[in-house]
C-alpha cells in the first residue's frame, strides 16, 4: 500500500520582497495624528510634508473644465499628455536653465512613482545606490524593491547635513551604480551650494555613475540659498542623469498625484514600458490641472514661500530655546531637523527616553504633538518637524514641546 505524500511546507502568504517593505513613517505618523484628532484629542501634527494651502483657484478651474471635456474621459498616452510633456520641458528651461526634449519626459502618478520607476529601470539585483542621509524614508524602500542596495552616507548637523565628495568616494565600490541627490532636502531642509553641486556632479561624471536627482522642492529656498540643478552645473552628466520632480510641493497639489521624470531617451522609454503595465496614463483631469500650474505665473508660489519662511524662522527660534536641542537653520523645503541628542537619556514624566523614537512617542502621548523620529530617515537622535501648517498651530505645538521638555531631568 502506497504511503501518502508528505504535506508540503506552506508557502508564505506575502512575498519576501513586498513583506520586507516598511510602512512610510511620515504617513504613519500623520495617520495616527489624524486618528487621535478624530477621536477628540487636540493633536497638532508636524508629521506630513504637505502644504496647508489650497491648490490655487485657476488650477482647480482648469481641472473642472477638463472634467467636462469628453476627450479626458478616455485613455491617453502612457507617457503623458503631449501638452503636459511640452509644459514640463518649457518649465525646465525656464526654472533650471537647460533644454529638455518633451520626448524624454514621463508623467507619473506623483513623485513617488517617479522615484520607484527610476530605480526599477536603472538597477539590477545587487547594484548599490549611494544615499546621502538623513534621507526621505521612501528612497531606501524604493531602492530595495527594485533589487538595489542602499548605501547610506551620513552627514550630521556639524556638516549642515551635506555630504562631501570625500565621503562619497569612500563609500563607492565596484557595485556602485547610482548616486541619489535631493536638494533642497527632505528631511533636513539642507540646500547644496552651487560649488558643492558642481563638485559632486563632476565626481559622479568622473566615477562613471548615474545620478538620480529629486528636485521637487526647487522653488522653496530661503535667505541666500539658491537651488542649483545638477545638469546646469555639469551639463556633461545629461546622458547619466534622471531628474525627478512634480507639482505637489510647489503648487500645493499633493493630492492631485502628478509627477514626472526626465532622462536619457532609452531610460525614459524603458520606464514608460514599465508604467504601461503598472498604471497606464495619469488621470487626464489632474494632467490638465498640472498644465495650468506649469504654464501659469508663480505669484501663488511666492506667497506660499513667504509664509513658509515666516514659519521657519518662528520654529527655529522656538526650538532653539529648548535645553538639549540643536537646530541647524534649514535653507529649503519646509522642514526643521533638530538634533535632540542632548535630551536623550533624560526622564520625562516618569519615562526615560533613550532614542528619538521613544521621545516622539512621549511627545505625542504627553503633549499631543506628532513629530517624526530620526530613525525614519537615518540614525536616531533627531526629530523632523514640518512647518507647512498654520502659524497659530505651529506656535501652540512647539510651545507644548517646550513646556514638556522643560520637565526633562
Amino acid at each position: 500500500m502506497s504511503q501518502p505524500t508528505p504535506a508540503l511546507a506552506p508557502l508564505p502568504r506575502v512575498s519576501r520582497r513586498v513583506g520586507a517593505i516598511a510602512e512610510s513613517a511620515t504617513l504613519a505618523v500623520d495617520a495616527r495624528a489624524k486618528a487621535l484628532k478624530a477621536a477628540g484629542r487636540p493633536v497638532i501634527g508636524f508629521g506630513a510634508g504637505e502644504p496647508d494651502f489650497p491648490t490655487p483657484p485657476e488650477i482647480v478651474e482648469a481641472a473642472v473644465r477638463a472634467a467636462q471635456d469628453p476627450a479626458n474621459h478616455r485613455y491617453t498616452p502612457t507617457a503623458g499628455l503631449p501638452v503636459l510633456r511640452e509644459a514640463v520641458a518649457a518649465k525646465t528651461q525656464r526654472d533650471s536653465g537647460y533644454a529638455v526634449d518633451p520626448a524624454t519626459v514621463l508623467v507619473t502618478n506623483g513623485g513617488k512613482q517617479a522615484v520607484f520607476q527610476a530605480f526599477a529601470t536603472l538597477l539590477d539585483p545587487g547594484d548599490e545606490v549611494l544615499l546621502p542621509t538623513p534621507a526621505w524614508t521612501t528612497y531606501p524602500e524604493a531602492i530595495r524593491l527594485a533589487g538595489g542596495v542602499p548605501v547610506e552616507v551620513f552627514a550630521g548637523p556639524e556638516q549642515g547635513y551635506v555630504v562631501t565628495v570625500e565621503q562619497l568616494e569612500a563609500a563607492r565600490t565596484p557595485r556602485t551604480k547610482v548616486l541619489l541627490l535631493n536638494s533642497p532636502s527632505n528631511p533636513t531642509g539642507a540646500v547644496l551650494t552651487p560649488a558643492a553641486t558642481e563638485a559632486i556632479g563632476r565626481w559622479a561624471l568622473e566615477a562613471g555613475i548615474w545620478v538620480v536627482t529629486d528636485e521637487i522642492y526647487e522653488h522653496l529656498t530661503y535667505d541666500d540659498a539658491v537651488f542649483t540643478p545638477v545638469l546646469r552645473a555639469v551639463p556633461d552628466l545629461a546622458d547619466r542623469t534622471v531628474v525627478l520632480n512634480g507639482v505637489a510641493k510647489t503648487y500645493a497639489m499633493t493630492g492631485w498625484r502628478v509627477g514626472w521624470l526626465v532622462g536619457p531617451q532609452d531610460v525614459v522609454k524603458a520606464a514608460t514600458n514599465l508604467q504601461s503595465h503598472l498604471t497606464s496614463n495619469v488621470s487626464n483631469v489632474a494632467q490638465r490641472a498640472a498644465v495650468q500650474a506649469l504654464t501659469g505665473d508663480l505669484t501663488a508660489v511666492a506667497a506660499m514661500r513667504e509664509a513658509f519662511d515666516r514659519r521657519r524662522r518662528t520654529m527655529v527660534a522656538m526650538l532653539s530655546e529648548i535645553d538639549g536641542v540643536e537646530v541647524p537653520v534649514p535653507q529649503g523645503a519646509f522642514y526643521a531637523y533638530p538634533s535632540v541628542a542632548g535630551v536623550l537619556g533624560r526622564t520625562v514624566r516618569g519615562r526615560t527616553v533613550r532614542t528619538s523614537a521613544e521621545l516622539a512617542e512621549v511627545v505625542l502621548d504627553e503633549a499631543e504633538v506628532a513629530v517624526v523620529p530620526g530613525e525614519a530617515f537615518g540614525p536616531s537622535g533627531y526629530l523632523r518637524l514640518s512647518y507647512a501648517l498654520g502659524d497659530e498651530d505651529l506656535v501652540e505645538g512647539v510651545g507644548r514641546v517646550q513646556r514638556l521638555l522643560a520637565e526633562a531631568r
